[in-house]
């Protein structure tokens, strides 16, 4: 099974989700279900499909949080507990393409990447490029559009 790497926080929110799903959300699908039921013809009935929809999105997204949350490693965010000098999942980094600004993201797995909140997946290309690499170092990162370098300015 493959490793999904998750801070504290995040682990947290995904368990919450979880918990949510199974104690509120089943109950209000199954309360929309049988009102739909009671609703007459159920071939006719759009609302009981869009129940049928909505629980089997809920099912859905109730088996790939387990998945999630039994694969999970915590990292240390922020690079707590470990040596600033190599990139690691959890690290805060901050880099400079060029003459653009410097920019400052944590890396975090995929699950919980989010560019806006500033965390980046180690599984994009920037993330993939500078894991394993030093204050100091410049990178090529390699994406779809093409390739530039970064300059690693900060990582801690």
């Amino acid at each position: 099974m493959p490793t999904n790497f998750l801070t504290k926080e995040g682990y947290d929110k995904l368990q919450e989700e979880l918990e949510h799903l199974r104690t509120v959300k089943r109950q209000e699908v199954a309360a929309r279900l049988h009102e739909a039921m009671e609703g007459g013809e159920l071939i006719e009935n759009a609302e009981y499909e869009a129940a049928k929809n909505e629980q089997a999105f809920v099912e859905g997204r109730i088996q790939e949080l387990d998945h999630l949350l039994a694969t999970a490693q915590i990292i240390e965010e922020n690079g707590k507990g470990k040596k600033h000098d190599v990139i690691s999942v959890g690290a805060k980094v901050t880099i400079k393409e060029g003459n653009y600004e410097a920019e400052t993201f944590t890396i975090v797995g995929a699950a919980e990447a989010n560019p806006r909140d500033g965390k980046i997946s180690n599984e994009s290309p920037i993330g993939k490029a500078i894991l394993g690499h030093k204050l100091g170092d410049t990178v090529k990162v390699e994406t779809p559009g093409g390739t530039y370098n970064v300059k690693i300015l900060k990582v801690g």
